[in-house]
């Protein structure tokens, strides 16, 4: 099992943001994290990647409990995360963006090789290498915000709403790319409002609903649950 979390809650000020949630992702998988505005997808998120305190609870990564650990030594680690909303710096190029993510290692020859990597996974990026990050389109900037998440070298890789804001051929695209991300021995845990597309590529899932996990199963079996169709597919 890559990573653990068990009975998490988190506060935001006084507000109970999660309630004692428990979820795993094993090595080589793509699990599915789907749920409305306000369930607390993000939110969770935040707690694995070091960027909210958690108020108690546990998260294990690699069999370490990594639950007070700092959020730049997560990503040492190995979880990296293209955040949701992109956070991609607007002045820097395209390739400084991607170097931002490799800033704590010291393999200069590994870090070439990852670089080569996202250029061959995003060949757009390749193309607008020299281009300032702010003036490339939605589309681009989740392409970046993701190889960016990449050049960590990540065990885990957190998505959080790639496809937000993205027309339909290019949200195809990115989920394609993810699996390819996931084929080549990544493994991935997506937030995802587009639950289609996310269970449809999931191995398991598990649904939130106002911080508490209410659903779990293969992606599979989310997809055909009338209860997630009804909700979050559209379906009655």
């Amino acid at each position: 099992m890559l990573l653990e979390i068990e009975n998490l809650t988190l506060l935001y000020g006084r507000i109970q943001a999660l309630h004692g949630i428990s979820l795993h992702v094993n090595e080589g998988e793509v699990v599915a994290l789907i749920g409305a505005n306000g369930a607390g997808k993000t939110t969770t998120m935040r707690a694995i990647s070091g960027l909210r305190p958690v108020a108690s609870g546990k998260i294990i990564f690699d069999g370490h409990d990594v639950t007070k650990v700092r959020a730049d030594l997560r990503v040492i680690r190995g979880i990296g995360q293209a955040p949701e909303g992109r956070g991609v710096f607007p002045g820097m190029t395209v390739q400084e963006n991607l170097e931002m993510g490799a800033y704590s290692r010291r393999d200069r020859a590994g870090i070439a090789q990852d670089l080569a990597m996202v250029f061959d996974l995003f060949p757009r990026l390749r193309e607008r290498q020299r281009q300032a990050g702010g003036t490339l389109s939605g589309g681009e900037q989740q392409m970046l915000a993701v190889g960016r998440a990449m050049m960590t070298r990540p065990k885990l890789l957190l998505l959080d709403e790639p496809s937000m804001g993205l027309a339909p051929m290019l949200i195809q695209q990115i989920f394609e790319i993810i699996t390819r991300i996931n084929e080549q021995g990544t493994t991935v845990l997506l937030v995802e409002q587009n639950a289609q597309q996310a269970l449809s590529r999931a191995h398991r899932g598990y649904v939130l609903e106002t911080g508490s996990i209410v659903k779990e199963g293969s992606g599979q079996e989310l997809l055909h649950d009338p209860a997630v169709k009804e909700a979050y597919l559209g379906v009655a």
